[in-house]
């Protein structure tokens, strides 16, 4: 039954040990059991939600004395089968909560009268469909709605309107929270809230009522590290009426379910996210099956407003598993998609100078930080040979050579950092971006500056900060929420499990100018031709 080329973990083993020894299962179905559970650790650490069993392996399971049928929720047991899938009890429980919480808040609400009158304001009629208006018609008529669609379709622009509108139709003011993931994605929705507030055809006061703040889902709901729960539930609910929750593709099964949970009665939710994008790293594609589970909640927008030429048929081709076409757009004279045809390492340190000759130059944060922004290396593995480790350390060989940097340790002004390890005390997240400089109020002290969702600025030691890695490239899965003018998207020599077509299409749609692809063919063809196959049980709690 295992499949021997999988490499299970050490927890895997463990895990399954520990459970068929405590099964009243002997010999060889003990072994059997054992195995089964070790596939169940194994692809649950994969992102699956559950895995597949025949009925064989549903009689192990239930006369193990350690599985239970899904629908006898009040024994406890640390397996569930639910028709033809086998859980970790938590997962089952995950997907079943977020199901029945979804489920209850899919009743339409009554228009207002004067409900196409106030869209008709804020969407010029045209003889063609609005998809930004359809979406907001739905949104304001049902408690909870997904808005999808790809960059530039303008699923932010769409998100401020409904806003005023649900101010502007609403009996009393609404108290709404705006949420993201990650720090860089509530940063990048705040600026266009914030850029969008301004022109839209209501009062001030309406305009007023309208958040820009923007915070992450874990300070949202109030993690409690290092334990996996939060302050606000099912018993502690949000005080908001409306939740919007940006970049839901990021949003893993355990996460989107406790959200759920965490809403008061009555209280609206939007989803925003770009479907075709990565799923979640941990467990679950929860955007995407609940796109396809709930048609008549979900709208897609469809055109865009600023993605478009060469880029938009890169990643188009890419998404729709075209390789040829996708490799031929890496041929054009105009060279705005290009294959990277210069030395991988040379070339990177060189797209380093600008933002290395402000730090020397003592210029200000606000400066530095724009133009590190402005360029930014994308791989699809994190280790191995031209993945991210490899590729920063090498880069800092070729800067230090170079007399760019000074490599006396570990720290040195221009080292960029990403934080790898939520610290709550000093609002520190995993993905967020700091700075190495010599700090002038502190004798060019060495301090790393961060920028937060707000704009402000802060800083800290680098003795004080929680787990970092250095950040001249990052994978593309940190990437996500993050817009860079120019990318280098870099592959490995070798196909690998992690090189999917999900992966590609995220990380050119990371690009507003340029892209450079440093990569074989046979290695993006087969990139292109692989997709993300996740195994779930979500959108059949909705049938």
């Amino acid at each position: 039954m295992l499949d021997k080329q999988i490499a299970f973990s050490r927890l895997d083993t463990a895990f399954a040990r520990f459970l068929s020894q405590r099964s009243v299962l002997i010999d060889d179905q003990q072994r059997a059991f054992e195995g089964l559970a070790k596939l169940v650790s194994y692809h649950q650490s994969q992102g699956h939600n559950c895995i597949r069993i025949n009925n064989e392996h549903k009689v192990l399971a239930l006369a193990s004395g350690l599985a239970t049928l899904a629908n006898q929720p009040n024994t406890p047991s640390p397996l569930v089968v639910e028709q033809d899938r086998l859980y970790l009890h938590r997962y089952w429980h995950y997907e079943n909560r977020l199901a029945i919480k979804i489920q209850a808040m899919t009743h339409t609400r009554q228009p207002p009268q004067q409900l196409d009158d106030a869209l008709d304001r804020y969407f010029t009629p045209s003889e063609e469909v609005d998809w930004q208006r359809e979406a907001a018609k739905i949104a304001i008529t049902q408690s909870f709605s997904i808005i999808t669609g790809g960059p530039g379709t303008g699923k932010t622009t769409t998100v401020v309107k409904i806003l005023a509108l649900l101010q502007e139709l609403a009996d009393r003011p609404l108290h709404i929270a705006l949420a993201a993931p990650t720090g860089k994605a509530a940063m990048r929705l705040q600026e266009s809230i914030g850029a969008n507030k301004t022109a839209l055809p209501c009062s001030d006061a309406i305009r007023q009522l309208i958040p820009e703040t923007v915070t992450t889902l874990h300070r949202l709901l109030g993690a409690k590290p290092p334990s996996p729960y939060f302050r606000h539930d099912a018993d502690n609910p949000l005080a908001h009426d409306l939740i919007v929750v940006d970049e839901a593709s990021m949003v893993d099964l355990a996460l989107m379910s406790k959200l759920l949970d965490a809403l008061k009665v009555g209280a609206r939710l939007i989803l925003l996210g770009d479907q075709d994008q990565l799923a979640s790293v941990e467990s679950g594609a929860v955007l995407t099956d609940l796109t396809a589970a709930l048609p008549l909640h979900t709208l897609e927008l469809k055109k865009s407003h600023r993605f478009g030429g060469i880029i938009k048929e890169f990643s188009v081709a890419v998404n729709q598993q075209q390789p040829e076409i996708a490799w031929q757009c890496l041929h054009t004279e105009d060279e705005i998609v290009s294959l990277l045809s210069s030395d991988l390492i040379s070339y990177i340190a060189e797209q380093q100078l600008a933002y290395l000759s402000l730090v020397k130059n003592g210029a200000n944060f606000t400066d530095i930080y724009r133009v590190f922004n402005r360029f930014q290396v994308l791989c699809s593995n994190h280790q191995g040979k031209k993945g991210v480790t490899d590729i920063n350390y090498r880069v800092e060989q070729k800067l230090f050579a170079q007399k760019h940097i000074q490599l006396s340790g570990q720290w040195y002004a221009g080292r960029p950092v990403m934080i790898t390890q939520n610290n709550a005390a000093l609002h520190l997240y995993n993905g967020d971006i700091g700075l190495c400089l010599p700090d002038k109020d502190q004798n060019n002290k060495l301090m790393v500056f961060f920028q937060d969702a707000s704009g402000q600025i802060k800083k800290q030691l680098p003795s004080r900060l929680p787990v970092c890695e250095t950040v001249f490239a990052m994978t593309i899965h940190k990437s996500q929420g993050s817009e860079f003018e120019d990318v280098l998207l870099v592959l490995p020599e070798s196909i690998n499990p992690v090189l999917t077509k999900e992966l590609l299409y995220t990380g050119i749609t990371r690009a507003k100018k340029t892209i450079k692809l440093a990569a074989s063919k046979a290695v993006f063809v087969a990139t292109v031709t692989q997709k993300i196959e996740r195994v779930t049980g979500l959108i059949d709690k909705f049938l």
